[in-house]
């Protein structure tokens, strides 16, 4: 005989859902467990393109650093020598490293003694 739950607190939490959560496309993995895409290198023309933004971040200037021909933890450890460089905090967002404040003219030089082509993009 089953023992039939009394509310819907002793079934475990989750009783029905729709949503198929965060999963990979291509390979049905949670996206935090994917593998298929973390060791790819994006594509691109092998430029890294250095531009000074301030919109919609609410008037704070970030300097953004996108198309670094590095993937996965290559691009992390760069974006953390980078910030590291520049006496400022930052962030990576899908592929983009943000440092806080304007250091175009310092990212550039310090891409260029890495070995990367960077130019100057945007105003």
């Amino acid at each position: 005989m089953v023992k039939k739950a009394s509310s819907f607190a002793a079934l475990g939490g989750l009783v029905y859902s729709t949503d198929g959560g965060r999963h990979c496309p291509d390979c049905g993995q949670p996206v935090a467990s994917c593998l298929c895409k973390q060791a790819s290198v994006p594509q691109g023309d092998g430029i890294a393109r250095v531009r000074r933004e301030t919109k919609g971040r609410g008037g704070k200037t970030v300097t953004t650093v996108s198309g670094v021909p590095l993937a996965g933890d290559q691009l992390k450890e760069l974006a953390s020598a980078l910030k590291k460089r520049c006496g400022t905090g930052g962030a990576l967002k899908d592929g983009v490293i943000e440092i806080q404040g304007d250091h175009v003219e310092l990212l550039l030089s310090e891409l260029a003694r890495r070995g990367f082509k960077a130019k100057k993009s945007g105003g």
